[in-house]
């Protein structure tokens, strides 16, 4: 039996580019590729994803991590960024290139997309599309089910591996065509039209950049999959000498900073006061022994303090825990800064 690999976001055009595929009795296994930019989560839950899929839309479901590569890609994508920090272009390249690595440990004779020409500016063009091919490899052998009969024919359709009348010709921006062919599956419950990057975020998008652009002493060359993660959480600040220092909003962003510290970081949180878990990233390198490095402190602690809840209206001083790697201390007596103090410090 002939076997397809599909390269599947979750969405609802990858989605029918793979029943409209298995519908020709060809087995198809879909890749669901993640990095820390989109849908880095599944990994804790992937024997619960797959599942959830397989039975909601009868599809074999893979998660592939492209983390690594990926994070080395954003420091200069050959076909440059979309409106944001958004390497489309290049994205689908690696994926593609990552798809077509892997066919021969599924026995997959071709891959499957679900681009639809002239639905995305940047990425499915009609030349930016025949680029992807060719930059991944993949030419001839990348079926793109829901627009291929306005693409020249594949080698699978060539060999008669797919039967090119029972394709499609979908084009555009509406998502019309796409709703009637789901309800001819009989699928009603699927994910709104959204891009689930945070490469696409206006505000996410430019906090990324300006790290890779220095923001801070933490460069960009010991970027790790950790700190994106840490990057898009909290309350964001770059304290003198670029340290970086972030505070949770609520109780579930402590309890997911605790979650993101590596052995490294500086724990902060006030001891009797609700308020605020701080990390202070990798402050073994950049804090400790540092000639400042009392005052770095101070000011973290601070700041704790400050976003710590207020008492009869106002924020008094409060006992603030450093905790280094296990070293716990206690800081008596911390103040609040002032607001007007560190308001170039937020990122």
């Amino acid at each position: 039996m002939t076997t397809a690999l599909g390269l599947y976001s979750g969405g609802l055009d990858s989605l029918l580019a793979c029943r409209l595929v298995a519908a020709q009795g060809i087995t198809v296994r879909a890749l669901k590729f993640i990095t820390p930019f989109f849908d880095h989560d599944l990994l804790r839950r992937e024997v619960q994803y797959r599942r959830e899929v397989r039975e909601k839309y009868s599809i074999d479901v893979h998660v592939v991590d492209l983390s690594r590569g990926y994070i080395d890609l954003l420091r200069s994508p050959a076909h440059g960024f979309g409106k944001n920090f958004n390497p489309c272009i290049d994205c689908k390249i690696m994926m593609l290139t990552r798809a077509r690595e892997l066919m021969a440990d599924f026995g997959a004779s071709f891959l499957i997309t679900g681009e639809v020409l002239g639905q995305r500016p940047m990425s499915q063009r009609r030349d930016t599309m025949r680029v992807i091919e060719r930059d991944s490899g993949c030419s001839d052998i990348l079926l793109r089910p829901l627009c291929a009969k306005l693409m020249e024919p594949t080698l699978p359709e060539r060999q008669g591996l797919v039967d090119r009348e029972r394709l499609l010709a979908f084009s555009g921006r509406g998502r019309r065509q796409q709703m009637d062919l789901a309800a001819l599956f009989g699928i009603t419950d699927y994910p709104s039209p959204a891009g689930g990057c945070v490469l696409t975020d206006v505000n996410l998008a430019a906090r990324i950049e300006r790290f890779y652009n220095g923001l801070f002493s933490i460069g960009s060359r010991d970027l790790r999959v950790g700190d994106i993660r840490l990057l898009l959480v909290g309350r964001q600040f770059r304290l003198p000498g670029g340290r970086w220092l972030v505070l949770g909003r609520n109780e579930k962003e402590n309890r997911r900073l605790e979650t993101l510290r590596e052995p490294e970081d500086w724990l902060l949180r006030m001891e009797k006061r609700p308020g605020p878990t701080g990390i202070l990233r990798r402050a073994g390198q950049t804090v400790a022994g540092a000639g400042d490095r009392e005052e770095i402190i101070r000011l973290a602690a601070g700041l704790v303090v400050r976003y710590g809840r207020k008492v009869d209206g106002a924020r008094p001083p409060a006992p603030v825990i450093l905790d280094r790697s296990g070293n716990r201390e206690v800081l008596e007596e911390v103040v609040a800064l002032d607001d007007g103090s560190f308001r170039e410090w937020i990122v």
